[in-house]
């Protein structure tokens, strides 16, 4: 089957004030516009996530050529896929596309700036911005695995092949996507897990239990088949494994989920169901916490988001996390993502449905999860569940520059910012064990704040010239463990990506590789484009 050009989307709907969904709404027709697709571009951007997009349209903007190729049917990453109460430490300390993104947004609500918003009005305003940029985007294609990266004798890329066939060439590639792919293939050096706290003379970094006080369990709970009896075997989702010493690295990575998007408006609710392949002693650790009299709402219901709809997140011992079962995630193939992507979507909604129904639920709990149910007109070709994943973090890759906790807490400043990050220090939870006194207990959750807003350095963003000279990697970052927990907040990665795409101009006008453009010529464009690069303590948003 040929590859298929789909365009960018302007939904009709938003050429009109925006009104509340009506019963059994649905997302509004789109017209199509088809931009037509070339065999060479400037800049090619591989994941039409936030970043990656901010990344297209800042190309477009300064008058060259480009594409983004997005593996899915959906732009916008988590933006468009849930995570709609935005993350972020200090709005202050953004600008650029990025607070076009939330000023555009609010403009839809007829409000100067919306940092909480419904997904489908996100990936409309995505639409629109790529629309008017006239940035082609390629739906549904992936990077082929195997011989998907072409490199010439310099180490630049020349072109990447998708599994169909599609063959785009490029002078510059940016890599937008959670997972690293490009980075990976291109031969550019990455880390997964957690790095020792020895490596970068760091202290929140590896194996934390001393530190995992959040999101823990308050009672004791038995995690074996048959209370008290070891020999029965352990409960899914509680780990056999040594859990480790504190502060050794691993190749644990922190929990994902979904960004549930849910509303008490009866008229425009589905019911939770049951998946198909429900098992119930994936949630018995779940009911006996219960019994044990931890009758907490067992997720983070946040800001309330318009149109009375909310964007549901992880919180306290046992919730929508699935600790432990994403581990060969970012080196996967997409088989192997494809069915830890499917055991995420069969946890959570069996999660769910269990919290809705089973009796031996906190009776106030099951109240509350039968009021708030998904709503219809949210993911409507999804069954209404977010059709992104919540990867919190993949690869990450090893620069010349890595940022570390040392540049979160002020230790260290990188001299050429390309973005400031201002989020706490913060990793969810990445397993789940047996404590020697039988019980169960969490670990690899740490929030550490405290700092004002830093700067991201130009290097973090590019390989190491030896390994890469054309490519630039605003999402999968050169950055530490902890260090990644901050900055990868949505709002940073628009940023990062705006800058992305300026890097790569400036190389192709300069016909430099990019660890060698000009920075102070790169600083003073992010400026002019209102990109915010340094702290002067200013008023907190």
């Amino acid at each position: 089957m040929p590859w298929r050009l789909l365009s960018l989307v302007l939904a009709l709907c938003c050429l009109a004030p925006f009104v509340p969904p009506a019963a059994g709404a649905v997302e509004p027709k789109v017209g199509v516009e088809r931009l037509g697709v070339q065999p060479a571009y400037d800049v090619v951007v591989y994941g039409g996530t936030s970043g990656g997009i901010a990344a297209a349209v800042q190309v477009a903007r300064s008058g060259q050529s480009v594409l983004v190729i997005e593996p899915s049917k959906h732009v916008g990453g988590l933006s468009a896929g849930g995570l709609g109460a935005t993350d972020i430490g200090n709005k202050a300390a953004i600008g650029g596309i990025s607070r076009e993104f939330y000023r555009r947004l609010g403009k839809k609500y007829g409000q100067d700036e919306a940092w909480t918003f419904e997904p489908h009005v996100a990936e409309t305003v995505f639409h629109e911005m790529l629309f008017e940029a006239k940035a082609p985007v390629v739906f549904g294609e992936r990077l082929d695995l195997a011989k998907g990266v072409e490199k010439n004798e310099d180490g630049r890329i020349v072109s990447i092949t998708m599994e169909s066939g599609l063959k785009v060439s490029g002078k510059v590639f940016i890599d937008a996507t959670y997972e690293g792919d490009l980075l990976a293939k291109a031969g550019v050096s990455y880390h997964v897990g957690r790095e020792a706290n020895a490596v970068y003379g760091e202290t929140l970094n590896g194996v934390q239990k001393g530190q995992a006080r959040f999101h823990q369990f308050i009672k004791k709970v038995d995690p074996y088949v048959e209370p008290g009896k070891p020999e029965s075997g352990l409960l899914p989702g509680v780990q056999g494994d040594d859990p480790g010493e504190d502060g050794a690295g691993d190749k644990r990575v922190q929990a994902y989920c979904f960004r549930m998007c849910t509303t008490d408006v009866k008229a425009n609710q589905v019911e939770w169901e049951k998946p198909a392949n429900y098992d119930p002693r994936r949630f018995e650790l779940l009911l006996r916490n219960f019994e044990a009299g931890d009758d907490r709402l067992p997720f983070l219901v946040g800001r309330m988001m318009p149109h009375r709809k909310t964007d549901t997140n992880n919180r306290y011992a046992i919730s929508t996390d699935n600790i432990g079962m994403n581990y060969d995630y970012p080196d996967g193939d997409y088989a192997t993502r494809e069915k830890i992507i499917q055991d995420h979507y069969d946890y959570q909604k069996g999660l769910m449905w269990t919290l809705a129904n089973n009796p031996r639920v906190a009776p106030k709990v099951r109240e509350y999860v039968r009021k708030w149910k998904p709503a219809r007109d949210e993911f409507v070709d999804n069954d209404h569940w977010p059709h992104q994943l919540y990867v919190r973090e993949a690869r990450r890759m090893v620069s010349d520059y890595v940022m570390t906790q040392h540049d979160c807490q002020g230790r260290r400043v990188a001299e050429d910012p390309v973005g400031l990050a201002a989020y706490t220090m913060d990793s969810h939870h990445v397993q789940r064990y047996v404590t020697p006194e039988g019980a169960v207990r969490n670990e690899g959750d740490v929030q550490v704040g405290g700092f004002a807003p830093y700067p991201i350095s130009y290097r973090a963003i590019v390989p190491k010239k030896s390994e890469c000279g054309n490519l630039l990697v605003p999402l999968c970052l050169s950055a530490s463990h902890i260090s990644y927990g901050s900055i990868r907040m949505e709002p940073v990665f628009l940023v990062l990506g705006q800058s992305a795409g300026t890097a790569a101009t400036q190389s192709i006008a300069g016909d430099s590789s990019v660890q060698e453009i000009d920075y102070a010529k790169l600083r003073e464009r992010l400026e002019q484009d209102g990109q915010v690069l340094e702290w002067t303590g200013g008023k907190r948003e």
